[in-house]
């Protein structure tokens, strides 16, 4: 029988009554550096000119970009350099520890990235896997590795350059930890990341697609993967204009090597927690009748009486650049109970509600998959309570009065410093619905989505100058009965905003 979303989201549930002591094998700790034995990783230029624009520009800008006739091993640099790269090294009694562009759940990091090039100058045409370790690509496969894109213009030629971004998860890096749930963080991560690129082609100026329905099989074989250990999440096409979203894979290609399947193993002896591969292979069926309006908002059980009209988009004078923001991103919790300013408030918010009008991808559209919310507990001229927002009429509505904050805190495994934190952002959704509309893809997308939108509050916290950090732990039943959800609804992702003590002392 396949795996519903509903299910997985059911059996890997946290209860206080059943959460049973988890033995950390330190020991068998997983790799966060995928090598590949025997092949040397091709240096990029280590100090790449990087875009200079304000995130917050980034967030309300539409993307009118076309396609670059040249591209150069500086530019995939620039790119890779502010979506997956190590950015900052702390000295620990155990060993130094290295932070990284994108959060990550327990700084695990499952989220792989390889590149399919074509006309880039100073790199030869190939298959790449980037060795974020020494910010170098290993090379997979030369020459032309994707079929002409379905669709392509008439006058695209062959010299015209173009980069295909492929985001993997490795299984066991996150499931040494969180188990069979970790599957949640798998596709959680791989969206943080996602974020990361996305903002910086914008930066650059570069069109983009993103694609979440793509035939997974096809795209393991092409990068040589054990799908038993690493699999495929989403794709980004670079550099094209028009035509259609998907793209072919060449099946004359021969295999990889076993050898580089085995790559993919990460430690001397891995787990296999069944479901989180399950959930992935009833995801990769893609349902290819068209879903049904819907918004998600209005599927999940609280329904605010009233909806305010979000304020107009205005950039924070003081905000930072994307690239400050990339290299300063941590996992801020050290809140202090000060009020979060209105202005701070607006901007978040803005940087959520924009992201739907920014993103159109093969026919459906966010707010038909996740609802955003917020527990607003000490926000300066704001009622403390539960808002929702509706991506469809850029209104937030009041779903219930209070303070929640201190019980939500309960709720995610009583970790204290939640209950300073000014707001919680929370991201929503109802897997049975998911299940009608899309099969057990629908969820791969939900949670993708709740990963972009999650990075960029921390992205956007750190250019105001606040703590951010999510949280991916917590007792769902009891969350879903404190915020008034429906029995088939759940809180996917909770990310904590607000003033954090100085930042000299982070």
């Amino acid at each position: 029988m396949t795996l519903s979303a509903a299910q997985f989201h059911r059996e890997t549930s946290y209860r206080r009554d059943r959460m049973g002591g988890h033995f950390m094998d330190w020991a068998n700790q997983p790799d966060v550096y995928k090598t590949y034995p025997g092949i040397e990783p091709i240096p990029l230029p280590r100090e790449p000119a990087l875009p200079a624009v304000p995130l917050f520009d980034l967030f309300a800008q539409n993307h009118a970009a076309v396609p670059r006739p040249e591209l150069t091993a500086e530019d995939l640099s620039a790119i890779l350099r502010l979506t997956h790269s190590l950015t900052a090294k702390a000295r620990h009694p155990g060993g130094d520890f290295y932070y990284r562009a994108t959060a990550s759940a327990g700084a695990l990091y499952p989220t792989e990235i390889y590149i399919a090039l074509a006309g880039v100058k100073g790199l030869e045409d190939g298959l790449y896997h980037l060795s974020i370790a020494r910010q170098g690509l290993s090379l997979l496969r030369s020459g032309k590795v994707l079929a002409a894109f379905p669709g392509s213009r008439p006058e695209q030629t062959a010299q015209e350059p173009r980069l295909t971004f492929f985001l993997t998860a490795i299984f066991f890096r996150s499931s040494w930890k969180y188990r069979d749930r970790a599957w949640r963080y798998h596709l959680l991560d791989t969206g943080h990341v996602l974020e990361h690129l996305v903002l910086t082609l914008k930066a650059l100026a570069l069109p983009y697609q993103p694609l979440a329905d793509f035939e997974d099989r096809a795209v393991a074989r092409l990068l040589g993967l054990d799908e038993k250990l690493e699999v495929p999440l989403a794709i980004c096409r670079v550099n094209t204009a028009g035509g259609s979203p998907g793209f072919a894979v060449d099946f004359s290609l021969p295999a990889l090597p076993s050898s580089f399947q085995q790559a993919s193993r990460v430690a001397e002896r891995e787990v296999d927690y069944p479901l989180p591969r399950e959930a992935y292979e009833a995801g990769c069926l893609i349902k290819t009748n068209p879903p049904a309006p819907g918004n998600m908002v209005r599927l999940i059980g609280p329904e605010p009486k009233t909806w305010s009209p979000l304020p107009g988009f205005s950039s924070p004078v003081e905000a930072l650049n994307l690239d400050r923001a990339v290299f300063s991103r941590r996992s801020r919790r050290n809140y202090v109970t000060t009020p979060l300013r209105e202005e701070s408030w607006q901007a978040l918010w803005t940087s959520l509600a924009l992201f739907e009008e920014m993103e159109q991808v093969e026919g459906w559209k966010p707010h038909q998959t996740l609802a955003v919310g917020c527990l607003a507990g000490q926000v300066e001229g704001v009622s403390p309570g539960f808002y929702l927002i509706d991506w469809v009429s850029k209104s937030l509505g009041l779903a219930a009065a209070g303070s929640f904050t201190r019980a939500m805190t309960g709720i995610c495994l009583n970790q204290a410093w939640l209950s300073q934190a000014a707001v919680h952002f929370l991201f929503l959704g109802n897997p049975r619905h998911l299940d009608e509309q899309w099969g057990p893809r629908g969820y791969r997308h939900a949670l993708l989505i709740a990963g972009r939108l999650g990075e960029r509050l921390y992205l956007a916290a750190t250019a105001l100058g606040l703590g951010c950090c999510g949280i991916g732990a917590l007792y769902d039943q009891e969350a879903a009965e404190l915020l008034g959800l429906n029995p088939d609804s759940r809180l996917f992702y909770l990310v904590a905003v607000g003033p954090v003590k100085s930042l000299k002392s982070n």
